[in-house]
């Protein structure tokens, strides 16, 4: 049985407002059927409205504490990075040891976790990161952040429109027409396609911007009009179709494209991402201002440092009437649809990496060199690198 052998620990997530949980109960069943042994700490499923007896009844152990498990586990499951546990009082990492695995969202590129980073690599454990899977057709089922995305780019807009001082919608009333709301979405990847589909449905006039065309199409099929950044296609589009970092010329030329849409606008969804490295700084604090008072952003790409230069990680800020929030945790304000779409992600990745109860780890395999993150108490991620961590 290809788990045979192996202890998988399940902590309960610390993260100020995260209900995730890294594996549901059925995920568990598969684990166990398969030969592993799962410690579940007591009370991981809760947020995510999974019972300790529904875990019992799927074959884990359900276990009191985070360091128990941290110490008996081969591998640990999480959602997210590593932070300070105020039960135990000590930092994750420090439970963490030489050897042992770590699959979590690490975002290892952003300015906010070099030091954490640091920190995890003193560990020598071999920690692998969520968010560098490829989008490539044998990853899609490990795919952890095209699913979150999905959750982001949804409730993303439904946050824009509670900040919002108006409506959404076109609103008839005796005294007159309220217009809509107009709504920019940047970056119309998995998370900005959702965005513009769900800010349609709610009725606002949207406009989405992506360098690369065939994104800015798929954007104008779901209703929204499009803005040429006049970015050329070669320049654009990396590896696999993804975007990639424009050079600094051509990034002036897109900030220069998007200054008057966002300047019109009251909503700003920010979710342009490099697979792997630093999110491209695209609205400047002088966009910021030009805003009109009581405008809104919600900046998705903050766990990969942020499309915004205001926005502050895990905070909302005001700068000048505007709204900039930057919550980290979109996802897990939707913690049943994300948590079940996440368990199956990481299920189908630890599975694909373990052969006969061990993981085996081929580092010219491309699912593994882009996700592999610390090893042999080296930083081996070529985009927490190129940030300098």
């Amino acid at each position: 049985m290809k788990f045979t052998g192996m202890t998988i620990g399940v902590p309960t997530e610390i993260m100020p407002g995260e209900r995730r949980v890294s594996s549901t109960p059925e995920t568990v069943k598969k684990m166990v059927d398969d030969g592993a042994v799962v410690l579940v700490q007591a009370g991981a499923g809760e947020g995510s409205f999974f019972s300790d007896d529904q875990y019992k009844a799927a074959g884990a152990t359900i276990v009191e504490r985070a360091k128990d498990i941290f110490d008996k586990a081969d591998v640990i499951l999480k959602v997210k990075e590593p932070l300070f546990n105020e039960k135990e009082g000590m930092h994750e990492s420090d439970m963490l040891r030489d050897g042992q695995y770590l699959i979590t969202f690490l975002h290892p590129a952003a300015p906010v976790n070099r030091e954490p980073m640091r920190k995890l690599r003193d560990t020598g454990c071999i920690s692998i990161t969520l968010d560098g899977i490829p989008r490539i057709s044998r990853a899609q089922s490990m795919d952890a952040l095209t699913s979150m995305s999905t959750v982001a780019g949804y409730k993303g807009v439904l946050m824009a429109a509670s900040y919002l001082a108006k409506f959404m919608p076109m609103i008839g009333t005796a005294v007159g027409v309220i217009k809509p709301a107009k709504v920019v979405v940047i970056g119309t990847g998995v998370a900005g396609l959702q965005a513009v589909a769900t800010a349609k449905r709610l009725g606002a006039e949207v406009t989405a911007i992506d360098i690369r065309p065939d994104a800015a199409e798929q954007a104008r099929s779901l209703g929204a009009k499009s803005v040429d950044t006049g970015v050329p296609k070669e320049v654009a589009i990396g590896e696999g179709g993804y975007a990639q970092r424009l050079p600094e010329e051509w990034l002036k030329k897109e900030i220069e494209a998007i200054k008057p849409v966002v300047k019109d606008a009251d909503v700003v969804i920010l979710t342009a991402l490099i697979p792997g490295k630093l999110a491209p700084v695209l609205i400047t604090e002088e966009m910021v201002k030009s805003m009109k008072p009581g405008s809104v952003i919600v900046d998705i790409a903050i766990d990969q440092g942020g499309n915004c230069a205001v926005t502050k990680a895990g905070e909302e800020v005001v700068v000048d009437g505007v709204t900039v929030s930057g919550i980290k945790n979109i996802p897990g304000m939707m913690p049943t649809s994300s948590t079940w779409m996440f368990a199956n992600n990481i299920y189908n990745l630890l599975a694909y990496l373990t052969k006969d109860g061990k993981i085996e780890l081929d580092r010219n395999d491309p699912i593994v060199a882009s996700s592999l993150t610390t090893i042999n108490k080296e930083i081996v991620h070529a985009g927490a690198k190129e940030a300098g961590v």
